[in-house]
């Protein structure tokens, strides 16, 4: 068995993966991140990169390489419904270095950072490494024992953290308690080619029983089909050809593309859930992003979510890692940091998903827009304060000087005085 040890293990190369690894080799941290995959080339995971996040990368001197990748920008957010449309969130209007949501593949986003994290001494990433086990003694989990290409490894770090999504197998060896919110939907994901006569718009179409999301990704739309829980076998059993012609009529535009789908695998199941860990820690163990939140795909805005915890989760315990002396209580304060936004944004999700999406999923008659897309039309004030929850989300994190090479000074034992500090402590 080959046998590591570092200052922190990080179970899954997500966005929150990358970037907390990120940031900790940046602050000075020997850090190990685990992917189970041997790249990170994979269709129709989140694609979206939010303002917030471009704020973390101006922050880190990133913005500008990160622009140079092939990206698409969104600056308004529509929504039609029947055949009226109705504009529901604004971008152009933030207070951020970037006013727009930026499509990219999330494996190119992933390759970025990696790139970057690679560029210090102290980060490893190891692909193809599968975590399988944790390691503990009587009073922490003390690392992970894994399988990589040439067999097993363990790792020992005073700190894992499971950043592994919403099918974690750091919170389930940890017995980490869940709470299910449950949701009324799955979404199928699809491309159609795209032809450069098309709108440029990304758009949700709703429709009697039926909603469908087209994201602009240049050559292509990226396609969302959303379907009741559960129903997708009955869906297969009347045919793809029936599936093909629902998604013609639901948007014309593309309805001359359906063949496209040759068959059932060019067509992939987002299966819907939101959940919420109660305790999102243990002894020597902190859970992220999906892994500690499942969030619904509704605003897009699980990535944005993940990549502010791994912020929260370097701001806080960089300096005591360095300093050796990681305590329970830091990783208290991570989850009490984030427990705030995570509630908000997915009870805003829970309300829709309620309110608006069962509603239409579940429609026999002809569909009237919901009320807050009718106010939102006429108040462009609500269009601004949609992309504000949306692009910049509750309680945006800043990169701190508590993660920045040679700082040492721990948020619990040290007054925040700085100039950083008092920025991203304070909810913008």
């Amino acid at each position: 068995m080959d046998e590591l040890a570092a200052d922190c293990c990080v179970v899954g190369g997500g966005p929150a993966g990358m970037m907390l690894g990120l940031l900790l080799a940046r602050a000075g941290v020997e850090v190990v991140v685990l992917e189970k995959h041997r790249d990170f080339l994979r269709d129709f995971r989140g694609d979206t990169i939010h303002p917030s996040t471009m704020e973390v990368l101006h922050e880190l001197g990133l913005l500008e390489d990160f622009l140079k990748l092939s990206h698409q920008e969104a600056r308004l957010l529509s929504a039609r419904v029947g055949d009226a449309a109705f504009p529901a969130a604004d971008f152009s209007r933030l207070r951020a270095h970037c006013r727009f949501i930026a499509f990219m593949p999330q494996w190119d986003f992933l390759d970025f950072l990696a790139a970057k994290a690679r560029a210090y001494p102290n980060f490893r990433l190891l692909l193809s490494t599968e975590a399988n086990a944790l390691l503990a003694d009587a009073a922490s989990i003390t690392g992970v024992a894994a399988t990589g290409p040439n067999g097993p490894v363990s790792i020992r770090a005073a700190l894992v953290v499971g950043a592994d999504g919403r099918s974690s197998i750091v919170r389930a060896k940890a017995a980490l308690r869940v709470d299910e919110r449950g949701a009324p939907m799955d979404v199928l994901w699809f491309r159609l080619s795209r032809l450069a006569t098309d709108a440029a718009e990304t758009l949700g179409r709703f429709d009697t029983g039926r909603i469908l999301i087209m994201i602009n990704r240049g050559e292509y739309w990226q396609c969302g089909y959303v379907i009741a829980k559960g129903s997708l076998d009955d869906l297969r059993q009347r045919g793809l050809d029936e599936f093909r012609g629902a998604v013609g009529r639901l948007e014309p535009l593309i309805g001359d593309r359906v063949s496209e789908l040759r068959d059932w695998d060019d067509i992939k199941l987002l299966t819907v859930q939101v959940d919420r860990l109660r305790k999102w820690y243990r002894p020597g163990l902190l859970c992220i992003g999906d892994a500690a939140h499942a969030m619904s795909p509704v605003g897009g805005v699980g990535i944005n979510l993940a990549i502010q915890d791994a912020v929260a989760t370097a701001n806080i315990v960089a300096p005591a890692l360095r300093q050796r002396r990681l305590t329970t209580e830091h990783l208290r304060m991570v989850q009490q940091r984030r427990t705030l936004p995570t509630r908000i944004i997915q009870a805003l999700q829970l309300a829709i998903q309620k309110r608006v999406i069962a509603r239409v999923l579940g429609a026999t008659a002809p569909l009237r827009a919901p009320l807050g897309l009718r106010l939102a039309a006429r108040l462009p004030f609500l269009q601004r304060m949609n992309a504000r929850v949306i692009g910049m989300g509750i309680r945006p994190e800043h990169v701190t000087s508590s993660v920045l090479p040679g700082a040492d000074r721990d948020p619990i034992s040290n007054e925040r005085n700085s100039a950083n500090d008092e920025r991203a402590y304070r909810d913008v």
